[in-house]
């Protein structure tokens, strides 16, 4: 089964799954790597389908407290980015110090890891899922993080990088935010987790009886506080390129491949015309109110793209949906873009802060849809996001009456 079986990249396929949801299952099974999860998250990171759009098709047939699982989950993506907006690139940085000073941490990531080569079958899988798939379970990426972390003593940040790099639903925010988390640098704690967790969680092929994390708890902690990079498993074989059950990882791309059908910007195809800008956070439905003599363009901005290299599997996620919306595709720096649309009688787009440092140049940018009502103060925990977030609803449609649409 290939990504585009997995995930196909069409509104369609975003809308389904949003239909097939049942609420209880999921908030009963989401942390079983078999369990009910939603397989939205590509979908919403590059805005296929907003998350007011995924809440309302769900409580079309399944009315909800606001307070409910399920609604509660959909507020972490929007409590990831209010700490983006608040803090900016300090997401990129530990928050405070977790339980080792920085030195203490290695700044590569082992090849073992990357090849799915470390033994602990826990790991290994979850490493060829990546790959195979470009999506991670849940648990799954917190099992990976805490092993990097606190087990092989990798800085949280070269190990963030990589795994943004390989994921279809990657967004910086969700994923450096989630890795402070479990490294203890944007929590009052490190996570950890153990075998038995595995068992109780994951398919008898994750499991890991006799491995490193086959400790308690205290164990696993002392581990994770003692300043050393050893790995201290109960039978450690040296893993490296020779080794027969090694994975070979994607390659990661600066620029979308050569077969997709890319052209270098053209002032001549917009001089005089209304453009919409389509970028890969803003490929949803385009807007009904669009004058009809816009020009839609499809934009990679290679400034953003050269720092954060994808998969081949996300830019043809990415590029399949723009595909549908506009024949025109440009890839370039935002310099070159913005000089081709220099001629263009008004340009317009929807805000994102991927690309913050550059689109705001190109084009007067909408607001994103959002579902929560903007919470103005710092919020430095979740709960005190949540509080502020939801407290004016009770119920799910509540939440959904209340917002407010951008003008389009």
């Amino acid at each position: 089964m290939t990504m585009l079986d997995t995930f196909p990249p069409t509104r369609q396929a975003a809308l389904a799954r949003v239909s097939d949801l049942i609420p209880s299952d999921y908030a009963r099974s989401r942390n079983a790597l078999e369990g009910a999860v939603t397989g939205l998250s590509p979908y919403i990171t590059h805005r296929l389908i907003s998350l007011p759009e995924v809440l309302a098709g769900v409580t079309a047939k399944h009315p909800l407290d606001v307070q409910h699982k399920f609604v509660v989950e959909l507020g972490w993506r929007e409590y990831f980015r209010h700490v983006w907006a608040f803090r900016g690139n300090e997401i990129f940085e530990s928050l405070h110090e977790g339980p080792l000073p920085h030195a203490s941490y290695a700044a590569m990531l082992p090849a073992d890891i990357r090849q799915g080569a470390t033994g602990v079958p826990v790991i290994d899988m979850a490493v060829r899922t990546l790959y195979e798939t470009g999506y991670l379970h849940n648990h799954a990426r917190m099992w990976l993080a805490s092993y990097i972390v606190h087990v092989r003593k990798v800085d949280w940040r070269i190990a963030a990088d990589w795994l943004y790099s390989h994921l279809l639903d990657g967004d910086l925010a969700s994923n450096h935010l989630s890795w402070q988390w479990v490294a203890g640098t944007g929590s009052s704690k490190p996570y950890l987790f153990n075998a038995d967790n595995v068992a109780r969680y994951a398919p008898a092929s994750w499991h890991s009886p006799g491995s490193v994390i086959d400790q308690s708890y205290e164990a696993l902690d002392r581990l994770a506080r003692q300043p050393t990079r050893r790995v201290p498993t109960r039978a450690r074989a040296e893993h490296d390129s020779t080794t027969s059950d090694a994975l070979i990882e994607p390659l990661l791309l600066a620029e979308p491949p050569s077969d997709l059908g890319w052209a270098q910007p053209d002032a001549a195809a917009v001089a005089g015309r209304d453009v919409w800008l389509v970028h890969p956070w803003n490929l949803g439905d385009l807007p009904t109110t669009l004058p009809a003599n816009t020009v839609v363009v499809g934009v990679f901005i290679t400034d953003f793209h050269r720092a954060w290299p994808w998969s081949e599997r996300r830019w043809r996620f990415v590029a399949t949906r723009m595909a549908e919306l506009t024949a025109l595709r440009w890839r370039s720096d935002a310099t070159v873009i913005g000089a081709a649309l220099q001629g263009a009688a008004r340009v317009r787009s929807v805000e994102e802060p991927h690309l913050a440092p550059w689109l705001a140049s190109l084009a007067f940018c909408e607001a994103a849809v959002e579902l929560f009502p903007a919470v103005n103060r710092r919020c430095d925990s979740f709960s005190q996001w949540w509080t502020r977030a939801s407290r004016s609803f009770a119920t799910a449609s509540d939440l959904l009456a209340a917002r407010q649409t951008p003008a389009w």
